[in-house]
């Protein structure tokens, strides 16, 4: 019998997404359920919401069962998300630098942020890649967030 994570996981692989938005989205959905239901953490799509992220991430780096594809588009699909919403972003495939495959990716006024490479290398490199310190340095270069109408 599958458990509610594993029927969550089962439904994002077997959708049709319309586009790229919307299976971020999906995922990014997911991810606060999930840190809400297993790992009792409220992630909320705001900056706030950062340091209860950093703690699902350090929980899951501990793991030795991952598996690294689906955890971070889980995971990286929340952190984009997060960086989406705030300055009106779009999410998009492109090539990661020096890499050979398209990645998903934010574009944000003309940056490109690689927030699926930076949960990776979070999960898999430990405390040294902080997503804290990420999100800092990204809000200190892209500067006030974008006014919502």
């Amino acid at each position: 019998m599958l458990n509610d994570s594993n029927k969550a996981r089962k439904r994002l692989e077997e959708a049709n997404f319309s586009d790229l938005n919307a299976m971020m989205e999906a995922y990014a959905a997911a991810a606060a359920n999930i840190a809400r239901d297993q790992f009792r953490q409220h992630l909320d799509f705001t900056s706030e919401s950062m340091v209860a992220f950093e703690a699902v991430l350090s929980e899951l780096a501990e793991k030795d069962d991952l598996d690294y594809e689906y955890e971070v588009k889980l995971w990286g699909g929340y952190l984009g998300e997060v960086l989406r919403r705030r300055y009106n972003g779009a999410w998009e495939m492109t090539q990661y630098p020096g890499g050979a495959a398209a990645v998903p990716a934010v574009e944000i006024r003309g940056s490109r942020l690689f927030p699926l490479i930076k949960v990776y290398r979070r999960l898999t490199m430990g405390d040294s890649e902080s997503i804290g310190a990420f999100f800092h340095m990204v809000t200190e270069r892209l500067g006030q967030p974008a006014r919502v109408n």
